[in-house]
């Protein structure tokens, strides 16, 4: 029963926190500490159901993309898309390869939090009063997918946190910047899960896979992730990123006293 409860709450916290800019890792670190850790198994596995979740949010939007996949704005959405992701996949595997692993240490993971968190109400305060668009140049998708290099970099930075902010920055507008980034999350996120699924099946470490526990986190984590995504969406087109700036802040200064 413990198992399943641990499996419910790591779902809910992954499901909220993969999509929003709040650092999934900071979070489950957080968890973990009271919890227990997990297997990269378990972990990746419940970040593909949340990841999965994003695909039935925008269904309708990707048809489109699909279908119209010969239209011009279509066809340029579904090449840069490809940029960004080729930017991000191809620099992440050379960095695997130099053997980049997320530190155990917590702290470096509170000040990602904590300097996304600052950055998020620089950038904010910076464009009050400036127009943005929702167009998606090529130089902003390129940009967008260096930006995701910074979450495996920077664990605690966020992967949509870092590629909204770059978004921002660049000029683009609140709804388009989320959009993109959740677009590039599906491939980028399946990928990596996919792979650290593989490994973790060739290489198993720790206790055996109790698959029924698993399915449950998963599920658990896809609905979440459905639902802050759609709550996401509606929240900024009317609303800035400021109070998850401070919810950011907030989080890294707990990361840095309560886990040692």
């Amino acid at each position: 029963m413990h198992d399943i409860v641990v499996a419910v709450v790591l779902g809910l916290i992954e499901g909220i926190t993969e999509f929003l800019p709040i650092s999934s890792t900071g979070h489950l670190l957080l968890a973990e500490h009271f919890l227990g850790s997990q297997t990269d198994l378990f972990n990746a596995v419940i970040q593909c159901g949340a990841v999965l979740a994003v695909v039935v949010v925008f269904q309708e939007r990707l048809r489109k993309l699909m279908r119209c996949w010969r239209d011009g704005e279509s066809r340029d959405y579904l090449l840069k898309l490809a940029l960004a992701f080729f930017i991000t996949g191809s620099v992440g595997l050379v960095l695997k390869k130099l053997g980049l692993k997320l530190p155990h240490d917590p702290k470096p993971v509170a000040i990602a939090t904590l300097v996304g968190g600052i950055l998020f109400l620089v950038v904010e305060k910076w464009l009050k009063g400036r127009p943005s668009s929702s167009e998606v140049t090529w130089t902003l998708a390129a940009a967008i997918g260096a930006a995701q290099l910074l979450a495996p970099v920077f664990p605690g930075a966020s992967r949509s946190g870092t590629t909204i902010l770059m978004g921002l920055a660049l000029g683009l507008s609140r709804p388009a910047a989320a959009e993109f980034s959740f677009l590039l999350g599906i491939p980028t996120l399946l990928s990596v899960g996919g792979l650290e699924i593989s490994q973790a099946l060739r290489h198993p470490e720790g206790p055996a896979v109790n698959w029924m526990v698993l399915g449950i986190g998963t599920f658990v984590a896809a609905v979440m992730a459905f639902v802050a995504v759609k709550w996401l969406l509606r929240y900024v087109q009317h609303n800035s990123f400021e109070s998850f700036g401070w919810y950011r802040i907030v989080l890294g200064v707990l990361i840095l006293f309560l886990v040692r």
